[in-house]
């Protein structure tokens, strides 16, 4: 396995859910966990360039942004990068949830948590439809 795939932190994708949920409770105000978000996505695992091509590209992003996805013993995991500051984080985001889950688990974590955060209404539309679009992306990937 390539390096570039995020291995889960948390024992479930809601666990993920609520940590990530408790950590952006922690700041007052929309530009610092932006911040923190940017900060996420730093942190990311180096995606390789030569994913950085239309293959991997997801599709209704404003922002170019890549995904990868391996199957290793019945568990997903995703690699992920963007262009943009902001996006990168929310992608670290969204793997920080979905990465190295048996795909039925995928299938079963709504992406409605972006909503019950407030993020996509923090966001641009752009952003918004975007990170709803990687997440489909990532569910779409664990149907196939």
């Amino acid at each position: 396995m390539s390096d570039a795939f995020l291995a889960p932190q948390e024992e479930t994708a809601a666990a993920a859910i609520e940590e990530i949920e408790a950590e952006l409770a922690m700041f007052d105000d929309w530009m610092e966990r932006y911040q923190y978000i940017i900060e996420m996505g730093r942190k990311l695992p180096v995606f390789p360039t030569e994913w950085q091509d239309d293959a991997h590209r997801v599709p209704g992003c404003q922002s170019q942004v890549w995904l990868e996805a391996e199957d290793r013993d019945g568990r997903l995991f995703f690699a992920g990068a963007s262009d943009a500051a902001i996006v990168q984080g929310l992608v670290a985001l969204l793997l920080r949830v979905y990465s190295g889950r048996p795909c039925e688990e995928i299938l079963q974590t709504s992406p409605v948590f972006l909503h019950d955060m407030g993020l996509v209404k923090a966001l641009s539309t752009n952003r918004g439809n975007g990170v709803e679009a990687m997440a489909q992306a990532i569910l779409k990937r664990a149907a196939a």
